[in-house]
């Protein structure tokens, strides 16, 4: 093998039948780059089928900090036919195919102008030389990891781990197959191309999280201690995650008949005291409206993380979107508080998540987290999170000691009213969703109802102070402004940076708070730029409309919705072509 040129930025995309191991081959490289002291980001897609179907995981591997997924790849690992059909168009001068040849489905052997290939024998190996197929995809490790550089010895130690519980032996046949792979290599295939990996220094508390597990660390650093779900792709991990978790804490988790019900029950251990939670995607969304009017108009505490698909119904239940803005911040009936934030990436999803319980606490009303399919599945790795370090606010309480008639619902300076517990004496007061005076009775008059919807907007006057998650990136000079949300942040950044090594002058505005809109710093944004423009992954343009029915500005939107993000190409032509 020929001495290859070490980068500072690879991505490598894997692609086979879901089954084949392709996720899980995707997993255990970056778990062992992340060992290797490497910044990791990841991106996965799946059918909906239990079995079968297209999978594509994508790793991009860095010394730098990593803002998205990327544009295109570097290496495409094909499994079978089906994956080199859907890549083969995508290849380019420079790019790497590695593929299963001969032995396996691919036909012939692959010969394409500008693109090196490596025929890798994966399915042969595994059926002939070790006895069992299943095998095929550590035959594929073993292979990738010797031509670009990968440490052997981290995939090992995350074989270890992965299968150490179910003994010795199955450990020995994955690393039997990781050195078939490795060995087929090394005596066989002449390094053409210039790809290796140049290992950094492992850091000191790093971890390596998916987004949904990541908003499920959030809630415990949070303090949540009661979580209810129905099992929804693609947020069902958060539910798993916290399943393992919560009882640690003396929390609990409780599995519900619907989603429906577990925003019912998330209602009633809020109103008993403890910091609850659920996690849903568009489908449960809807579902749950009525209850979250319900919290909304009772003033009770609580997080909705909705981790969006692609819709509407059942749609496309593990591809990516960002299409339930609209349901969050309008969805529901009558004139419902209520606040809606969205996190950039995986640490983000941490720390947003944290901040919307802070936010839930202190402001008495539903807080929803959007995440997003890519974001949920996608992993990155990260410095551990600090607990110390935590702003963590909980309710105000009533204190009996003080005397006096207890008003549930008293309207008060910053809006917020004192909330008892069940049990505390003096405390007791009807709860329930019917319009209600200050005393907690109900009370229907056109006066006490204007005062009453006055209350739960009000409280909310000081929100943007509170939660200040909206970063302004001015260029002066700049007369094209971007905005946008979500997991198209990281996408949008680094298509800022790139452009503006070019010498374009170019600003963006990244509200992680994105109901009620954040006027203070969008009002700001909007009066220094001549254009904006609102990329976002819905047909709608459901960002780009909030702004406009808030602000009044003439708004670019542009929107995808195929079911995958943005590249930082995308965005950058895009720009382009609009500052023009």
């Amino acid at each position: 093998m020929t001495v290859a040129e070490k980068r500072n930025d690879l991505i490598i995309r894997f692609g086979g039948e879901g089954g084949e191991g392709v996720i899980s081959s995707g997993d255990m490289v970056s778990q062992a780059a992340v060992r290797s002291g490497l910044e990791v980001l990841t991106f996965k897609t799946f059918p909906a089928e239990i079995r079968g179907g297209y999978a594509m995981y994508q790793t991009r591997f860095s010394h730098d900090k990593i803002m998205s997924e990327g544009t295109g790849f570097d290496v495409m690992v094909a499994f079978n036919q089906e994956a080199l059909d859907n890549n083969v168009k995508l290849l380019s001068e420079g790019n790497v195919l590695v593929y299963d040849y001969p032995g396996g489905d691919i036909a012939e052997e692959q010969k394409i102008p500008g693109v090196t290939c490596y025929a890798v024998p994966m399915t042969k190996i595994a059926k002939e030389d070790l006895g069992t197929l299943r095998s095929k995809n550590m035959v594929a490790m073993g292979a990738v990891a010797e031509l670009f550089a990968i440490s052997m010895e981290q995939i090992r130690g995350t074989i270890q781990s992965k299968f150490g519980k179910k003994g010795s032996e199955v450990v020995e046949v994955n690393f039997k197959a990781l050195d078939a792979g490795r060995d087929h290599v090394r005596n066989n295939i002449k390094k053409t191309d210039p790809y290796q990996m140049d290992p950094g220094k492992t850091a000191a508390n790093t971890i390596i999280l998916s987004g949904n597990d990541a908003v499920g660390l959030g809630a415990l650093l949070a303090g949540c201690k009661y979580f209810s779900a129905y099992p929804i792709t693609p947020a069902t991990e958060v539910a798993i995650f916290l399943s393992r978790h919560l009882p640690k804490v003396n929390g609990a988790l409780v599995q519900a008949e619907d989603e429906i019900a577990s925003l019912a029950n998330v209602i009633g251990a809020s109103f008993g005291g403890l910091k609850s939670m659920t996690a849903t995607s568009g489908p449960g969304l809807s579902l749950m409206q009525e209850l979250i009017g319900m919290a909304s108009m009772m003033e009770t505490p609580l997080v909705i993380c909705d981790v969006q698909r692609g819709g509407p119904s059942t749609g496309l239940p593990t591809k990516h979107e960002q299409s339930d803005l609209l349901l969050a911040a309008l969805g529901c009936h009558g004139d419902a508080s209520k606040v809606v934030i969205s996190p950039e990436g995986v640490e983000d999803c941490i720390y947003l998540t944290v901040e919307a319980f802070n936010v839930a606490e202190k402001y008495q009303v539903p807080v929803l987290i959007l995440s997003d399919g890519s974001l949920g599945f996608r992993t990155a790795s990260m410095k551990q999170p600090d607990p110390k370090s935590l702003r963590i606010v909980n309710r105000e309480l009533y204190n009996p000691s003080n005397g006096g008639e207890f008003k549930r619902y008293k309207v008060t300076e910053s809006g917020v009213s004192p909330m008892s517990l069940p049990g505390m004496p003096g405390g007791a007061y009807i709860c329930a969703s019917l319009e209600h005076a200050e005393s907690s009775a109900p009370r229907y008059t056109a006066e006490n109802h204007t005062m009453m919807t006055d209350k739960r907007f009000g409280k909310l006057k000081d929100l943007e102070d509170f939660f200040p998650a909206t970063e302004a990136d001015v260029q002066e000079g700049a007369e094209l402004g971007v905005i946008t949300w979500g997991s198209t942040i990281g996408v949008a950044r680094e298509a800022v940076a790139d452009l503006r090594k070019t010498g374009m002058k170019i600003s963006a505005l990244y509200p992680k708070l994105v109901w009620p809109l954040p006027m203070k710093a969008l009002n700001a944004f909007l009066a220094k730029h001549k254009k904006i423009i609102v990329p976002e992954v819905n047909k709608q343009g459901q960002l780009a409309k909030i702004i406009r029915m808030e602000t009044g500005a003439d708004i670019i939107s542009y929107a995808i919705y195929g079911g995958m993000p943005f590249s930082p190409k995308m965005l950058a032509d895009k720009f382009k072509e609009v500052s023009k």
